[in-house]
């Protein structure tokens, strides 16, 4: 706290408005064992050119994606990101911008989230989509608050296969807003399928919230669980982590999806150890009023000339107020920007084209595995099973330059799943990359 311009009457002043009697008890939810409780043990001062070396050295420990043959997805994908992407959302105009609080004057700004809209709902098969969310996870968080709020109900149905960060952040929302989810156990061979899913739903059930393609790399159709949803008054919310998959299969819109949301990094922005990602949240028109976030709509202006306005800002900041559907305060408006651009360089067809390199490429490692493949389904991210722990098999592969996948325990430590691994192959795998991690998983 030393660093703060506060006195310790500022301090008091301030914890006493709140009710809080020390700074400590601001952390009061936070574990005990994950609270330090001693200075952090770090170097004393250095000079600038030193501080660098320091970082350096430490830097050229990591083996980072481009840096060895890559089959790790679970949620954050390795795709190739055309040059002219990078150099467009670079302008200074797109940059430094953050956010338009006076809109009109942003044309620019403005025409992109419109566009970028979209696309999302080309890609999904919805009515209506948001100008962007923070990622995949709070998009989810937010979508079964919304069904909350659409139905009056306060349970969630949540797949057993969808990825346990979007779950976890759900569930934190969860702890606060009062609802509940009902979690169904995780199914690798989606043996149990959505009918397990459907017995779960009640007339207290909001929604039933599933993934496409699933942690696990299943496809499915999720039209009988729609029905199902509908039947008894829920919504079906259908989460997607790798948004090229949409570029081959069926969108969720037309299986039945209510809501739709989704994690757009994979299109325009690298996986940048972990963020800043893209959120997409698409849905029916006629829950427009329900959904988080902003939308940019277009009009003409008193020559007649076409413009960009925000149609809807459900923000707090803004006249909502303690009405607002969502605490979400601004958009990943420069992700945002570089998905358009990306997807727009691509066009419908190369899409396609994209989405189909990545199914190939699949396939034929998927060939070369043969049996300890156990993913029946899939897209370009599958499950495979290995006579040990999958995590050592991952760590002993990356010690050799080979970056083999993600092991599920680290996803779900408690799940007895310690012998699955999943992988993903997208175009930046070459054949003989795959090759090789056929051969040492042999």
């Amino acid at each position: 706290m030393r660093y703060l311009p506060i006195t310790d009457a500022d301090r008091a002043a301030m914890l006493a408005e709140i009710g809080a009697p020390s700074v400590e008890s601001l952390f009061a939810d936070v574990p005990p064992d994950a609270l330090l409780d001693r200075p952090v043990d770090l170097p004393g001062h250095a000079s600038e050119f030193e501080v660098e070396g320091r970082l350096a050295q430490l830097a050229a420990r990591n083996l980072p994606a481009g840096g060895a043959p890559f089959f790790c997805g679970a949620g954050s994908y390795r795709h190739h990101i055309p040059a002219a992407v990078d150099h467009l959302i670079q302008r200074g105009e797109f940059l430094t911008s953050y956010t338009p609080y006076q809109p009109e004057i942003a044309q620019g700004t403005l025409q992109y989230l419109f566009e970028f809209q979209t696309q999302v709902c080309l890609l999904t098969g919805m009515e209506i989509a948001n100008a962007s969310m923070y990622d995949g996870a709070t998009a989810t968080a937010e979508a079964v608050a919304m069904a909350n709020r659409v139905t009056r109900r306060s349970k969630a149905v949540v797949s057993g296969n969808l990825h346990p960060h979007y779950r976890d952040t759900a569930a934190t929302l969860a702890r606060y807003r009062g609802f509940t989810l009902d979690t169904a156990p995780p199914d690798p061979r989606l043996e149990e399928g959505a009918d397990a899913l459907a017995g779960r739903i009640d007339d207290r059930t909001s929604c039933v919230v599933v993934q496409y393609p699933d942690l696990f790399g299943n496809i499915a159709d999720y039209g009988g669980l729609a029905e199902a949803a509908h039947a008894a008054g829920a919504l079906l919310i259908v989460v997607v982590t790798e948004i090229v998959a949409l570029g081959a299969l069926r969108p969720p819109g037309d299986m039945g999806a209510d809501i739709v949301v989704g994690e757009g990094q994979s299109i325009g922005n690298p996986m940048s150890f972990g963020g800043p990602h893209l959120g997409l949240f698409a849905a029916r028109s006629r829950h427009l009023r329900q959904m988080p976030g902003r939308l940019c709509g277009e009009t003409v202006d008193g020559d007649g000339r076409r413009g960009f306005v925000l149609t809807l800002s459900t923000r707090e900041q803004h006249i909502r107020r303690d009405k607002a559907t969502s605490n979400i305060c601004t958009n990943s408006g420069l992700c945002a920007l570089a998905f358009t651009i990306h997807l727009g360089l691509l066009g419908e067809t190369g899409l396609r084209r994209l989405a189909g390199l990545n199914h190939a490429s699949a396939s034929r490692l998927a060939e070369r595995l043969g049996d300890k493949v156990v993913t029946p389904a899939f897209f370009n991210e599958f499950t495979v099973r290995l006579d040990g722990s999958a995590a050592d098999t991952v760590d002993r592969l990356a010690e050799e330059g080979l970056l083999a996948g993600v092991p599920v325990s680290r996803l779900l430590p408690d799940a007895g799943l310690d012998d699955l691994l999943l992988v993903a192959v997208t175009e930046t795998a070459g054949e003989g990359d795959c090759d090789r991690l056929a051969e040492a998983l042999r």
